[in-house]
């Protein structure tokens, strides 16, 4: 068995004092696998690799969203029913998702079938085959998700800020690949980039719920013999450009749904490594937010600035929130506003305004909802890794950067 011992390792503060050691060990290819031996009746595991849509060519986007469609497919040992078939009888909780700057596969199962799950997805990074008609079928699902695009503000806002920021650039390459860029995309190029990005020396293997030795034994066994191809990654410098983009107004698909204009308003951050983190994550709930039928408790947003400032006082808002988006080396501060369209004029004022209050002498933060914003995030933080997929997420995540 070719490996070696990296280092033992607790993550920083944020995560959970009283859990057992997180350990880390390294592959001589370079793949690194970290466990959380927490105990329990199931296990949560998953893959995370140095891809997406920020390491594309501008040129030539799209590539991550067709490959995370297929992904779960065709393999060498598994045909796509069999696959399918398989990841059914384990339970079913599998999924993946193609980010900004990470490719994830992950699941949660009984602990007797992790070995069996991490086969699959072994099978998905390693050997998968790509098949004609997987590829037809991946395209044919992309272009439906990108006509449905424009109907899903909260997603379509993020994608055109990420645009408009880093304009033709790393971070703003699109995730969602343009409509007209799909029909030109061609399976050869899925098959060059996972070729390029899915190299040992890329992916992190992390384990909620499993002994430390068991998951190397079964890592080593699924990629131990995996010889990198000696790809290098090239993260590219991130270069925050700014501006504006005004987009027509896109009536609602369905009648009962309400019409709404929407604007996003955001500032370039330090990112994930930077110290800055803490204090970003603790003004995001302070400021917090919501929709306007929300109310009904602390868990809902009602003592946040955005809440009892926008969403109690004007009745034509029917969405404001904070928003962080946080990448490595860079990110977007700012705020989302959704109102009718006879006050689509007030939305600007209304985000200026509550941005600027934060600092303003007789309306500024005190140190009461200081202290109440910071109580909640940690009880936040504190919930969710009491869930094993997002601890695992957050574990994968935190050794991937």
């Amino acid at each position: 068995m070719m490996f070696k011992v990296r280092h033992s390792l607790r993550v920083h503060p944020r995560c959970y004092s009283t859990a057992p050691p997180i350990q880390s060990t390294t592959l001589a290819n370079g793949l690194r696998l970290v466990t959380d031996s927490t105990p329990g009746h199931f296990s949560a595991l998953g893959a995370y690799v140095d891809a997406g849509s920020r390491y594309e060519d501008p040129l030539r986007p799209g590539l991550s969203q067709v490959h995370d469609r297929l992904c779960w497919r065709s393999t060498e040992k598994y045909t796509g029913t069999e696959m399918t078939n398989t990841l059914m009888q384990l339970g079913g909780n599998y999924m993946s998702s193609a980010q900004r700057e990470s490719m994830i596969l992950q699941a949660s199962v009984f602990n007797n079938d992790v070995g069996k799950m991490l086969e699959t997805i072994a099978q998905t990074v390693r050997y998968p085959q790509f098949t004609d008609q997987e590829f037809a079928e991946a395209l044919q699902a992309v272009d439906y998700e990108v006509q449905e695009l424009p109907y899903k503000p909260e997603l379509n806002l993020a994608e055109q800020l990420h645009a408009v920021a880093y304009k033709n650039n790393t971070l703003g390459i699109p995730l969602f690949a343009p409509r007209e860029r799909v029909p030109l995309i061609q399976k050869k190029e899925v098959q060059q980039y996972h070729l390029r990005f899915f190299q040992p020396g890329h992916i992190v293997i992390a384990m909620v719920g499993v002994p430390h030795e068991q998951a190397l034994k079964m890592v080593e066994d699924n990629f131990g013999d995996w010889n990198s191809a000696g790809h290098n990654m090239d993260k590219g410098a991130v270069t925050y450009t700014g501006g504006e983009l005004c987009l027509p107004h896109v009536k609602p698909l369905y009648t009962n749904q309400p019409e709404l204009y929407h604007m996003q308003i955001g500032f370039e951050t330090t990112g994930l490594l930077s110290d800055d983190l803490y204090s970003l994550a603790t003004l995001q709930k302070l400021l917090g937010g919501g929709s306007s039928f929300s109310a009904g408790g602390p868990g809902k947003g009602m003592f946040s600035r955005l809440y009892t400032r926008v969403l109690n006082k004007y009745p034509f808002v029917e969405n404001c929130m904070c928003f962080n988006h946080s990448h490595i080396d860079s990110g977007l501060f700012g705020i989302t506003v959704s109102l009718v369209p006879e006050a689509g004029h007030l939305a600007p004022q209304i985000i200026s305004h509550e941005l600027a209050e934060l600092v303003a002498e007789k309306n500024g933060l005190t140190e009461k909802e200081v202290q109440r914003a910071k109580n909640q995030l940690a009880s936040a933080v504190l919930m969710n890794v009491e869930s094993k997929l997002a601890r695992l997420e957050d574990l994968g995540r935190q050794v991937q950067i």
